[in-house]
């Protein structure tokens, strides 16, 4: 575990309209004022933890070693979920154990995961629906003025994993998943960038969606024509399908958990432009 650096950021559901999120970092600097607050999101879809882990796992690796994040999607608040610390080599994560930190368990290393349960390090009286700033916000900021993570409690050697949807590989064909909306409508896949390529080679393909199909990809949004649909690599590697100028999503139709098939063609090259996105 690195040495805490000041900087602890916050990924909720709870929105801009409320006063949930200026709560907690009141309560943060009130232990740790020298405390660098950075907003990660406050605009996951309500209660979707897995949407929290995808966020927060294309988001952290940015932020300096030593970093505390904060993840609060909890449906589950007041309940018997435990709230965790979580230790990585470089960074620390602080939420419920709900499946939230899914993404980081699978992908990295872990060091160790400690229940929060000593009461010093919570306020005073602990509410059963506002965990963010009763037990989640006080805890991130006496780690990050220094606090051991085995001071919270004891060892969690059975943290909750939801279970995430992997695409499922044939030899012409990958049968994927829509896993995330983005603000600008673009269909986010769970199929990587190295599961085409290591499916599709050299060879065409089509791409079919709600009755819809693509067969090119494309390097950018603006490659095509002004309202013309495309898919693409986005920047955390997945692929996508976006629109040039406008909403995937409500062209297509779709939201998450719709079926994406990545159809390998028999030549090698790519297919005949004869089918593309039918409007």
């Amino acid at each position: 575990m690195k040495a805490p650096c000041g900087v602890i950021t916050l990924t909720t559901d709870f929105g801009l309209e409320d006063s949930y999120v200026g709560t907690m970092k009141g309560v943060i600097l009130g232990i740790f004022p020298a405390a660098r607050i950075i907003d990660i999101t406050h605009q996951v879809n309500p209660q979707d933890t897995l949407e929290a882990s995808l966020i927060l796992e294309n988001a952290y690796p940015y932020f300096p070693d030593g970093t505390i994040h904060v993840a609060v999607v909890d449906p589950g608040v007041g309940t018997s979920r435990r709230p965790i610390v979580v230790v990585t080599p470089d960074h620390v994560f602080v939420g419920p154990d709900n499946g939230t930190f899914t993404r980081i368990f699978e992908a990295h290393e872990i060091e160790a995961v400690h229940e929060i349960s000593n009461e010093e390090f919570m306020l005073a009286n602990v509410s059963h629906t506002f965990h963010g700033r009763d037990v989640f916000a006080p805890a991130a900021a006496h780690l990050a003025i220094g606090r051991r993570p085995e001071d919270f409690g004891a060892v969690v050697r059975d943290p909750r994993q939801s279970e995430i949807p992997v695409p499922r590989m044939y030899p012409d064909q990958i049968c994927g998943e829509v896993i995330y909306i983005d603000n600008f409508g673009n269909v986010i896949t769970n199929i990587s960038r190295r599961q085409f390529d290591a499916t599709v080679g050299s060879h065409g393909m089509r791409i079919r969606i709600n009755g819809k199909q693509i067969d090119v990809v494309h390097r950018t949004y603006q490659d095509t024509e002004p309202g013309s649909a495309l898919a693409l690599f986005g920047s955390n590697d997945l692929l996508e399908i976006a629109v040039a100028g406008g909403r995937a999503d409500r062209r297509i139709g779709a939201g998450k958990g719709d079926t994406v098939i990545v159809d390998v063609l028999g030549e090698a090259g790519r297919p005949p432009r004869e089918t593309g996105f039918d409007y």
